[in-house]
């Protein structure tokens, strides 16, 4: 059923007027279902890691969006992206999370076979579709590659639309934290650790992309967490010069004042991406890990090495809907499910060369953070699910991201702001009205956003 934004991109667009949002877009279904239908075909959306498919014939099995897809080293070495499904009755070609198919991928409803890069190998009892007309249709090509697939530096994106904004232009500037989290590697590469943190959230999906720059809030939400864990830490007689160890490195720093926050920063980059800790962050004064700053040398040379260590970005938001740490090699992926539901998955990342003692620092900030168990996480969460109830109320039908604002903002243009600013938060309602409208032909709905 049609409803008031289905072919409207002026509506879509009146979503968002500079310091606002409108409650639809995290509690509407029609909404929801047009993100899935142009947003998140539209932009380029993270798919998984190179080094989860090492070998060929590799696969993983995860969605973009709505859309089951798989990620798969094909025969040629090189990373492909199809959608699951077969082309005959529709049935998923592959339901484990990952494997490894061999040379091709079997349905197992009527066995047809295709070759890991979906062409179409073979069809039991072929001279049945003879003189029918078949090699004239979609399923005669085999399993549907996406519109476009791009693998930076083994992180692996992909955007569903045959056309539209080319991989460079949707990133830009902005991979510079993706390379800046690779180069902490004395060899330059990633591979993943293990399978991720899930952990189910009532709540749209948008919320915790915003939370993640979000800077007025974690010495509010966690006091209850990282709050008592200071204060226990200081009625035992320690003090803030005492060494902590590193349960406290990690989560003493969600207690730093707003003007921590004010002075860290906040970078924003064309396209609704964006990250906090422009000069400083909560990763700042971790301790020295022993022997990793030798191993970057000797990787890297001195100075390069110095200037990789140097930066401490907080968290980078890649827009639509991941966000990484690069001092800690992390990368969480926010899948919405429904307009009140939403998956999250926690990567950790092993930098090639380096010590071991770095890996586990990053799997205890995963644990402590992220997980199902954290006490930190459940504090965010409850936020989430509280607004998502909240937004129901009626009487004010909008939401504030006014902080900071100076009513004239060129999201086109890099930007370095106060730290506490919401402008990263506008600027990806910005991008979200330039995507969402982006293939409904009708260019006044993007001069609106603008």
């Amino acid at each position: 059923m049609m409803g008031r934004y289905t072919d409207n991109p002026e509506a879509v667009a009146g979503l968002f007027r500079g310091g606002e949002v409108h409650r639809d877009v995290y509690i509407d279904d029609e909404v929801y279902r047009l993100e899935m239908k142009h947003l998140f075909r539209n932009a380029w959306v993270f798919v998984g890691h190179d080094s989860q498919t090492p070998n060929k014939g590799d696969y993983f099995t995860t969605q973009v969006a709505d859309q089951p897809v798989i990620m798969v080293r094909h025969s040629d070495g090189e990373i492909k992206v199809l959608y699951n499904r077969c082309p005959h009755k529709g049935t998923k070609i592959a339901i484990d999370r990952t494997g490894n198919t061999g040379k091709f991928f079997r349905c197992p409803y009527h066995a047809w076979s295709f070759k890991t890069d979906g062409c179409l190998l073979a069809i039991p009892l072929k001279k049945g579709y003879q003189d029918t007309g078949f090699d004239k249709t979609e399923g005669a090509k085999g399993m549907t590659a996406v519109g476009a697939v791009k693998n930076y530096r083994g992180f692996v994106f992909a955007r569903l639309a045959e056309e539209g904004i080319s991989f460079e232009e949707f990133f830009g500037e902005s991979l510079s934290s993706l390379d800046n989290m690779i180069d902490r590697s004395p060899e330059g590469r990633l591979e993943v650790v293990g399978p991720p943190l899930r952990y189910m959230h009532k709540c749209n999906w948008k919320m915790l992309v915003e939370n993640q720059t979000d800077t007025c809030h974690p010495m509010v939400a966690h006091e209850s967490s990282a709050g008592t864990a200071v204060q226990i830490w200081k009625e035992l007689g320690y003090t803030e010069d005492d060494p902590k160890p590193p349960a406290m490195e990690i989560i003493a720093p969600f207690m730093s004042p707003y003007e921590f926050f004010e002075e860290m920063g906040i970078r924003t980059w064309p396209n609704g991406h964006g990250h906090t800790g422009v000069t400083q962050s909560i990763h700042s004064k971790y301790s020295q890990i022993p022997g990793y700053w030798e191993a970057m040398v000797e990787g890297h040379g001195e100075e390069k090495a110095a200037q990789i260590l140097g930066e401490n970005r907080h968290n980078t938001v890649y827009f639509p809907n991941i966000m990484i740490k690069g001092p800690i090699q992390q990368l969480r992926v926010f899948i919405p499910l429904a307009a009140d539901k939403t998956l999250v998955e926690s990567y950790i990342y092993r930098p090639v060369g380096a010590p071991d003692e770095l890996v586990a620092r990053n799997a205890m900030y995963n644990r402590m953070i992220n997980a199902p168990t954290s006490i930190v996480g459940h504090d965010d969460l409850e936020m989430y699910e509280r607004a998502q109830e909240g937004l129901h109320a009626d009487g004010n039908e909008w939401v504030n991201v006014q902080r900071l604002y100076t009513g004239e903002e060129d999201y086109d243009q890099e930007q370095v702001e106060n730290g506490t600013t919401e402008r990263q938060m506008r600027n990806q309602f910005h991008a979200w009205v330039k995507f969402m409208t982006w293939d409904m032909g009708k260019e006044p709905a993007r001069e609106a956003a603008e």
